[in-house]
């Protein structure tokens, strides 16, 4: 799991995130995070962001609130957490107790030519989750923390927040279903449950 410069590699990340993950829901931000979250296994209890950079985890805050029975857990990157700070502040007044924001940091904007995003200059998003409220905030750097997030995930208290840093590798794309009608009525058909869906 680990790469030669001491970090983490994002698809393995990923893959234990999603292991033996039930009827966990999964909001994929735009980029990277979608590709790593259909290569750990497309499924319909997954919603991969095509577009609407920056909205991840308010996606995954609404969802939260309208299906509190359930575990939701965002995956997302810096590139992007960074353009949505606000959520941050937001999440953490509703306080869902069964949410999960999980950035994979590679310190880069891996969409727009691998520029280094503010997290390689310092800034320190787990912190800034900390002082917004979340109950939970986490650093991770290692394969056994991974392993304490996908728990957290799944059984934790929310919102948990964490800031896993990873390799700044170039890999392969794969990716999901690309229209925005079939993955919306997918997932819903999947969250509802195919009478709902159809009524």
């Amino acid at each position: 799991m680990m790469s030669k410069n001491g970090l983490l590699h994002r698809r393995a990340v990923v893959a234990e995130l999603l292991r033996e993950r039930g009827d966990l829901l999964v909001v994929a931000g735009l980029g990277g995070p979608n590709w790593d979250v259909t290569a750990a296994g497309d499924h319909p209890n997954n919603f991969p962001l095509w577009g609407a950079m920056g909205s991840a985890a308010m996606i995954g805050l609404g969802l939260a609130l309208a299906q509190p029975e359930r575990r939701i857990l965002v995956i997302t990157g810096d590139g992007e957490m960074l353009m949505a700070l606000g959520a941050l502040a937001t999440i953490a007044v509703q306080k869902p107790a069964n949410l999960t924001i999980c950035v994979l940091d590679n310190e880069r904007f891996g969409e727009t030519g691998m520029q280094e995003t503010h997290t390689a200059h310092g800034v320190d998003l787990a912190g800034i989750a900390k002082a917004a409220g979340f109950a939970t905030s986490l650093t991770v750097r290692k394969p056994d923390e991974v392993t304490r997030l996908r728990d957290l995930a799944h059984s934790g208290t929310g919102p948990i927040f964490a800031q896993v840093k990873i390799d700044a590798e170039a890999l392969p794309f794969v990716l999901p279903p690309a229209e925005g009608g079939i993955l919306k009525n997918r997932f819903r058909a999947s969250v509802l449950g195919e009478e709902a869906f159809y009524n």
